[in-house]
């Protein structure tokens, strides 16, 4: 059996409520039509129901009628989050009239349900930037405790078996941190942990990477590197981590006995840090067009609930698959 399907089984042996606030968009319905019929999630649509009853008629998707759908504009639940929304950001200047108009709009909603403790997670991004996906869940989920930054992991799935764990490598942050500095590259390294243990089920070895090994180069990027790893190991000292380590002597065996004797990670790394967003954004794209490796994601990590973002040009593939993910997490934060 595949990862991907143990992830998908792990979903469907404990039904999450998973929320997708894009409930009129094509690839959307279609997805959840998929899941509905799976039996992966409890899917909860937010839009208008008549628009959304149409719409599955014309695209011949039978199973939307087995879904929730919260029409955002009018629904029981409305008062109660206007209040919630309210008490939340009042201090921020909200007044009850713009938090009453907000909570219409289906991105905050999909974040209320979820802190009011109806809905598990959120999947979003088919329609809308992750800017507008971000804004509602930093403001109403906020970031996880200890964690003072979101970033983006990616599931990295190679035919090249030597290397992580059977082929499955982990990189971050891909998405959205253009330039972490030392505390915050230490969080995203142990957000990316949690995330391999939680959703894959393995034991994750973090290679914090840089263009140096153990000091073979001497420069500010590389000293943020290792006062990254300092930190991370600190913080976190239960997971086995690493750096600052090149590329190759993170993954090659061979390579890693040689810059880096002694060390447990170096060649054996199945989780990639990369040191800031441009590195990791270009790594990734470059093994998925280059190698041919699937890449799934990005699997935003860091948020006190999970609230994932899509590509604009995601397929339904993508939605099903990163929903299935979006379960695991949510599983994983109620252990």
């Amino acid at each position: 059996m595949n990862i991907m399907q143990e992830i998908i089984d792990r979903a469907k042996a404990n039904r999450q409520r998973i929320v997708l606030p894009e409930g009129t968009e094509e690839r959307t319905l279609r997805a959840a039509d998929r899941l509905a019929a799976d039996a992966v999630v409890d899917i909860i649509l937010i839009g208008n129901t008549e628009e959304i009853t149409k719409l599955a008629q014309k695209y011949e998707l039978p199973h939307i009628k087995d879904v929730c759908i919260i029409d955002p504009i009018c629904h029981p639940q409305k008062e109660t989050y206007t209040q919630l929304l309210f008490e939340l950001r009042k201090s921020k200047g909200l007044t009850l009239q713009e938090a009453s108009k907000l909570v219409e709009n289906p991105l905050y909603l999909a974040c209320l349900m979820i802190k009011n403790g109806d809905a598990d997670g959120e999947i979003a991004g088919a329609q809308n930037t992750t800017g507008d996906v971000l804004r509602p869940a930093l403001q109403i989920i906020k970031t996880a405790p200890g964690i003072s930054v979101v970033s983006g992991a990616f599931l990295m799935f190679t035919d090249k078996k030597e290397f992580g764990s059977d082929g499955l490598l982990v990189f971050a942050d891909c998405a959205v941190m253009p330039n972490p500095n030392a505390k915050e590259l230490a969080e995203i390294a142990i957000a990316t942990a949690q995330t391999t243990k939680a959703i894959l089920g393995i034991e994750p070895k973090v290679a914090m990477l840089s263009f140096s090994t153990k000091g073979s180069a001497k420069h500010e990027m590389c000293n943020k590197v290792i006062e990254a790893t300092r930190l991370a190991k600190e913080m976190a000292p239960d997971i086995a981590i690493d750096g600052e380590l090149q590329a190759d002597a993170a993954i090659v065996q061979a390579i890693g006995a040689s810059k880096a004797p002694g060390s447990a990670i170096a060649g054996h790394a199945n989780v990639l840090v990369f040191p800031n967003l441009e590195c990791g954004n270009i790594a990734y794209k470059l093994v998925q067009r280059l190698a041919g490796a699937e890449a799934v994601g990005p699997i935003l990590q860091g948020m006190a609930a999970p609230v994932n973002d899509l590509s604009r040009g995601c397929s339904v593939e993508d939605i099903y698959k990163l929903v299935a993910i979006c379960a695991n997490q949510a599983i994983a934060a109620k252990i």
